[in-house]
């Protein structure tokens, strides 16, 4: 097939399309390279695709006509729309330029998909549309009418304007609900990658609250292995569909744990300071992965004590001959 992978040299990005690479799969990637982390970690992590297969795009989903003038001729198979502003901390100090990136650019990817006739959209959603829910484990069916940070409003939309497109020209959409991403190359935003760095500079370590906040932590071969299966589920069906799938670990783990978990692997005793607990944070995640089972048959395979340890191999390795990033 040939798949378009929006944010596609990103974390997620770049695994995804490795995979589909190593599977002979055409692979056109879009990515704005926005200067949220440094622009090289991104390209390190596509620079060896095979040029046969692998084009790139630079550009931002929000351009829909370069889009559409890069993709003409081209025959697409499916969407996979990972590019977005990511971060709840973040979007709280500007919720415009979220709503820009995260709304307006699904809806200009499914604006895309109708105009080139595509019938596969993988959305790229995220557990935090649950807010601080009471009811766990988080379910699909549980309604989600309350978000509590930009971001999580952003995603949220972004599953309804997907519908819209799939009731509207019936494409097949699926809405994968990722559950706090890592792994090797992980943004150096997010609290794994910051807790190891701050490790290799002999820093303390800040933990938000008191430590008991639960994710469910996902790693991002498995979250690659659902995006797979995904796909492959919505080419191989005789009428349209739309669903929202929860993809995470189906465990929980405090913040406390992974702390001690991450210093493990880098055998780095941690000193810890504690800050207040953030505005936007959610006290904790945890997915009913039921349904991925059934319409998938996906479940996560990498232990959290395994994955540390990949990740942890990875970052020792990776700033061994180049500079730590400032935390």
């Amino acid at each position: 097939m040939h798949i378009l992978v929006t944010g596609g040299a990103g974390f997620i990005g770049s695994h995804l399309c490795r995979r589909l690479l190593d599977r002979r799969h055409r692979v056109t990637a879009i990515d704005n390279f926005d200067p949220f982390y440094p622009r090289a970690i991104k390209e390190e992590g596509i620079n060896d695709f095979p040029a046969q297969l692998f084009t790139l795009i630079e550009t931002s989903v929000c351009d829909t006509d370069s889009i559409l003038q890069a993709l003409h001729g081209r025959r697409v198979d499916a969407i996979v729309h990972l590019a977005a502003k990511a971060g709840v901390r973040p979007s709280i100090e500007a919720p415009s330029a979220y709503e820009r990136a995260n709304v307006g650019g699904t809806q200009s990817m499914l604006e895309v998909a109708q105009e080139l006739g595509i019938d596969t959209f993988i959305y790229g959603s995220s557990s935090s549309v649950y807010g601080n829910a009471a009811t766990v484990p988080f379910s699909e069916d549980d309604p989600v009418p309350h978000p509590i940070s930009p971001y999580a409003a952003t995603k949220r939309s972004g599953e309804l304007l997907a519908h819209t497109f799939h009731h509207l020209y019936e494409m097949t959409v699926h809405c994968l609900r990722f559950f706090t991403v890592y792994g090797p190359r992980q943004r150096p935003d997010l609290a794994i990658h910051k807790f190891a760095r701050q490790l290799l500079t002999d820093q303390p370590i800040t933990m938000y609250g008191d430590g008991t906040s639960r994710r469910d932590y996902t790693f991002v071969g498995d979250i690659v292995d659902g995006i797979v299966k995904s796909l492959r589920r919505a080419k191989n069906l005789d009428d349209p569909e739309y669903e929202i799938i929860n993809l995470g670990g189906s465990e929980t783990t405090k913040l406390k744990d992974l702390i001690s978990g991450v210093a493990e692997a880098m055998d780095i005793t941690p000193e810890i300071e504690q800050l207040p607990t953030q505005p936007g944070d959610v006290a904790r995640t945890y997915a009913d992965i039921s349904k991925a089972k059934a319409l998938l048959d996906w479940q996560p395979e990498t232990p959290i004590e395994e994955g540390l340890q990949t990740f942890a191999d990875w970052v020792t390795d990776y700033y061994a001959d180049r500079p730590v990033l400032e935390v």
